[in-house]
């Protein structure tokens, strides 16, 4: 029988029986039968800890899992607790983060051009815009299906430029590509890597990369792993944002879109470096 149980079944007989003699009869000290009781008479001690992790929760849209809850805790409230208690008390008190399943996505399109896998499923990068990924996704909505195409710096993991059409064409590729370039520095030494889709083979691609002097990687045919740092993105974006509502409109779509990739580059905290994309980006600058 645990010492609990003891000061339990003590605390349930204290009027029939001295305390004093229950203890020595169960063996236990007449100190920790009193610390029992004081914590027995105090407010409920996760309550607290709980409405900090409710806080957090609210900030982030219910996305955080306990690794990034344990890291905001001590950013922002300064509150030391071992993970595995954040995620005791998220449990307790229905505070997990919100999951869904991410969606495959279909190969379309004719060769034109094809180029070597430059990047080589080397995802590390030491500085900003020397190695980008990019690929379009599929939001589906009421109205139909919205295209998102967005480029992802794999230094910091930023968001680097999106746009969103309700056509799946190669100016939708142009036009992100030419957002990236308009708001960075590009090195010299800039690559970018894509999929084998119609878009990232076509001539007008070519000449684009060609003019702004970036070199193209493309995946290996089939090979998912190859670009799997731009699907990962897509992943979180439909689990943690676009599976969590029904779209009616594109504008709803873009609208959401737009909020949560503001989130994802100044507010969303990587567990890797307890940093959001920018802040890391800041430190490079």
């Amino acid at each position: 029988m645990s010492a609990a149980i003891k000061y339990h079944v003590i605390h349930s007989r204290k009027t029939k029986y001295p305390i004093s003699v229950m203890c020595k009869f169960f063996n236990v000290s007449r100190s920790g039968y009193y610390d029992f009781v004081k914590r027995k008479d105090q407010p409920q001690h996760d309550q607290y800890f709980a409405e900090m992790i409710s806080e957090c929760q609210q900030r982030c849209g219910k996305t955080y899992g306990y690794r990034r809850v344990h890291i905001w805790l001590m950013r922002e409230k300064s509150l030391y607790f071992n993970p595995k208690t954040v995620l005791r008390v998220m449990n307790k008190y229905g505070l997990l983060s919100e999951i869904r399943r991410r969606k495959k996505y279909k190969y379309m399109g004719q060769e034109v051009h094809k180029y070597e896998n430059l990047l080589n499923r080397n995802f590390l990068a030491d500085r900003p815009n020397v190695k980008w990924v990019t690929d379009i996704s599929y939001i589906h909505t009421a109205q139909g299906v919205l295209y998102l195409s967005m480029i992802r710096d794999l230094y910091d993991n930023s968001i680097v430029a999106y746009r969103t059409g309700t056509e799946q064409t190669v100016n939708l590729v142009l036009n992100t590509i030419k957002a990236a370039v308009g708001k960075e520095a590009v090195a010299a030494e800039l690559q970018l890597h894509s999929d084998q889709g119609f878009q990232y083979t076509s001539q007008a691609y070519f000449a684009l990369t060609q003019e702004y002097g970036i070199s193209p990687s493309m995946s290996r045919r089939g090979n998912c792993y190859d670009n799997a740092m731009a699907e990962n993105f897509f992943s979180i974006l439909k689990t943690e944002c676009i599976y969590r509502h029904k779209l009616k409109t594109f504008e709803e779509a873009r609208q959401l879109i737009d909020d949560y990739i503001d989130f994802y580059n100044n507010e969303r905290i990587q567990t890797k470096t307890s940093l959001t994309p920018l802040e890391k980006r800041r430190q490079a600058a």
